[in-house]
């Protein structure tokens, strides 16, 4: 209680601990010495300090016979024997049960629930709010190596104690086989939080490089004068972790709204920060319906910053609210967000056409097609159509689809029976002709008798401006458009324009200069840009993620561009001596 009244009087009184590993004073090292240490007695600032050398998470490829197949099925058959789970709101510390529950389902399986959770009604997210913001003072004045530290061990907790609770968690209740679960809920989201730790190092040891005489110049990164709001996606347990983790570790707070189809993971995800030492108040967990946590952030004058991933229709919605409550706010908000993708593989006629298929299949399959990034439609040009179909359609049959503990099933299902509708009303148009230009070239069967099924399945179109080339449908479909072999160019121009969407992007080409060309005709269709790769599979720390145009707005999560939007720099310069009159020499007479 001492320290923190201590932090309360010097974030009141405008000062700030030197925050930064490499430079002691990064922030600006204006707390007194007595009240500094008398805050932190125990770890006093006495050196600069630098984050351990981060990597990307080793991943296990969970072969038969792997020691580490036989811990993911030993936590699988854990976790079903303790289903379903109940999971609280937790707001300052305390674990919340409102009575107003809903269940997250399996969505292979959605007669059984994993857990079920409480939602949040506006008076506990208003009590939420009030606790981040009493929270603030001390956790925003921490010592950016405390800060850091509590995330690099959240990270080695998760890598090692957590690893197959939280994969199989992810596995159960957001559909992922085993290596989806790994690529995200191991390693995505431990790789976000180590890398931040230096990207944030990074940013703090930015410092202005001159100096006139008799002055000191220095630049403080404070946190945004307020509250973060995070409302995270089912698809990526990873993105929820890092959604709230990046504004926290440049010491803001945060209000955490997950999604209801990955709560569980996102709860478990929490715990797990709590265990690393991230103090109570400073992430609120609010699960809840979106309306009741928008009314009671969205309005409150502190509200400082959104963080966002989901549907680009619900994105703009919220900014146009946060908009219209502009002279609500004190200060403007700073608005994230990664919203939706009608991505694309674009062939050339020198491309390989079997490899482009096989990345296709992998692209636009892989998790359901409920990746952000996921291909959903492909232009071929028409000398390499027959052997890329012929590979297409073989691939796409051999794969395995049903519940997630069987690890050769390489598709389970999609999220919910709102995901499943949607992608069944498309595709039963396009079978009883309704839809013109397209036809089913392999998979479009639907079934959600035990899980919302619906077969890997792609499209052939012969219009290039075929709905299922302009709309997104977040699912496991791909249409194909054929196009003549020799106009490249102005397909590409056209292919820029179909989409309002700017995600990620697959070039396929032999030719160098027809790699030039498409990189260059399609430079602002896609935030993510690949080169004979599928669009999927950005890593921490190697492509930065994210898109522009109805995709979001690029700040490029697993980067510093995205810390650098939860903070807000001060410029100091400090003057050693005093001057001696007013004027200067272009004021003297001659």
């Amino acid at each position: 209680m001492q320290i923190q009244r201590v932090l309360r009087s010097i974030a009141s009184t405008g000062l700030r601990a030197a925050a930064s590993p490499r430079t002691a004073g990064a922030l600006g090292a204006r707390i007194p010495r007595a009240a500094y240490s008398s805050a932190f007695p125990a770890v006093p600032q006495l050196g600069r300090f630098q984050v351990p050398a981060v990597d990307n998470e080793p991943m296990y490829n969970y072969a038969p016979g792997s020691p580490e197949r036989r811990k993911l099925q030993d936590a699988l058959v854990e976790m079903r024997s303790q289903m379903p789970f109940e999971v609280p709101c937790i707001v300052n510390g305390e674990k919340i049960f409102t009575k107003d529950t809903l269940n997250q389902p399996l969505p292979f399986d959605h007669k059984t629930t994993l857990a079920s959770f409480h939602n949040a009604d506006k008076n506990l997210v208003e009590k939420a709010i009030e606790g981040a913001l009493k929270a603030k003072p001390a956790w925003e004045a921490m010592p950016y190596n405390d800060r850091a530290a509590i995330f690099l061990k959240a990270a080695d907790l998760l890598a090692h104690k957590y690893r197959y609770k939280v994969m199989a968690a992810t596995m159960l209740g957001q559909g992922k086989n085993a290596w989806q679960a790994e690529i995200d809920a191991a390693a995505e989201l431990a790789d976000f939080w180590r890398f931040n730790t230096q990207y944030a190092t990074d940013i703090y040891s930015q410092q202005p490089t001159k100096n006139a005489p008799l002055t000191w110049n220095r630049m403080e990164y404070r946190a945004l004068e307020g509250f973060v709001v995070a409302y995270s996606p089912f698809n990526f347990t990873a993105i929820g972790g890092n959604l709230v983790g990046a504004p926290v570790l440049m010491g803001n707070v945060c209000i955490w709204k997950p999604s209801p189809t990955g709560l569980y993971s996102s709860y478990l995800v929490y715990e797990i920060l709590k265990e690393a030492g991230l103090p109570d108040g400073v992430i609120q967990f609010v699960p809840g319906d979106a309306h009741v946590v928008t009314d009671a952030t969205f309005e409150h004058p502190e509200f400082a910053g959104f963080h966002f991933t989901g549907s680009t229709h619900v994105f703009k919605h919220l900014w146009q609210r946060i908009g219209n409550n502009i002279n609500t706010y004190k200060s403007y908000p700073r608005i994230v967000g990664e919203t939706g993708g009608k991505n694309m593989h674009f062939l050339h006629k020198s491309a390989d056409a079997k490899h482009a298929a096989l990345q296709t299949v992998r692209s636009a399959f892989e998790y359901n097609g409920q990746k952000c990034s996921a291909c959903s439609r492909v232009y071929v040009p028409d000398n390499l159509w027959e052997e890329y179909k012929t590979e297409l359609v073989a691939q796409t049959k051999q794969i395995k689809q049903g519940p997630v503990d069987d690890f050769t099933n390489f598709m389970s299902s999609v999220i919910n029976k709102q995901s499943f509708d949607k992608i069944k009303g498309y595709l039963s148009d396009i079978a009883s002709g309704k839809t013109p230009n397209s036809s089913i070239l392999v998979g479009g069967k639907c079934d959600d008798s035990v899980g919302y099924t619906i077969e890997p399945t792609v499209v052939l179109a012969t219009d290039p401006k075929a709905k299922t080339m302009v709309d997104e449908l977040f699912g496991p479909v791909v249409t194909v458009y054929v196009y003549p072999a020799d106009k490249y160019e102005e397909y590409l121009e056209i292919a820029d324009k179909t989409s309002a969407y700017a995600l990620t992007c697959g070039l396929f080409a032999q030719d160098r200069e027809a790699v030039i060309v498409g990189s260059n005709k399609l430079r602002n269709a896609a935030g993510n840009f690949y080169i004979n790769d599928k669009s999927t599979g950005a890593v921490v720390g190697q492509q930065a993620f994210g898109g522009g145009r109805a995709s979001g707005t690029n700040d490029k999560a697993g980067s510093s561009l995205n810390l650098l939007r939860w903070v807000s720099p001060r410029t100091i310069k400090e003057s050693f001596v005093p001057i001696t009159g007013v004027q200067y020499p272009s004021n003297l007479k001659e």
